[in-house]
C-alpha cells in the first residue's frame, strides 16, 4: 500500500473519529469527564484531529509520489496526531495525564509541518 493511500485511508477514519468525539463532547454530561474542564479539552482535541485529517487527506490526494521530506512530514503527522489527540482524550476522561505523551505529539506535530513546508521549498516542480 502506497503512502498516500495510507494517508488517506488514514484521514478518513480519524475524522470519523473526531466526529463522532465531537458528538460525545456535546452531549455527554459534565459529570462523565475527569475534569471540570473535560468537555473544552475534547473539543480542543477534536479541532486538532480534524485540522490535521484534512491535512493528510490533502497530502494524500495531492502527493501521489511525496519527496522524502514530504513522507516524513505525513509519517510524522500522523503518529503526533495519535499522541497529542489521544492523549487529551485520555486526560479529559480519566483526569490523569500521559506525562511527555501530549507535549511529544504536538512536537511532532510542528515538526510535520516545518517539514512539509522545507520539502515544498527544496521540490522543484
Amino acid at each position: 500500500m502506497s503512502l498516500p493511500r495510507i494517508w488517506r485511508t488514514a484521514a478518513a477514519f480519524l475524522a470519523a473519529i473526531a466526529v463522532a468525539m465531537g458528538a460525545v463532547a456535546a452531549h455527554l454530561p459534565i459529570e462523565r469527564f475527569g475534569l471540570p474542564e473535560g468537555r473544552d479539552i475534547v473539543r480542543e482535541a477534536v479541532q486538532m484531529q480534524m485540522w490535521h485529517a484534512l491535512a493528510l487527506l490533502a497530502l494524500g490526494v495531492g502527493l501521489r509520489t511525496p519527496s522524502r521530506l514530504q513522507a516524513l512530514a505525513g509519517c510524522m503527522m500522523l503518529p503526533g496526531i495519535m499522541l497529542f489527540c489521544g492523549a487529551l482524550y485520555v486526560t479529559a476522561f480519566s483526569g490523569h495525564h500521559l506525562g511527555s505523551v501530549a507535549p511529544t505529539g504536538g512536537s511532532l506535530l510542528i515538526l510535520s509541518w516545518i517539514v512539509l513546508g522545507v520539502g515544498f521549498l527544496a521540490r522543484h516542480d
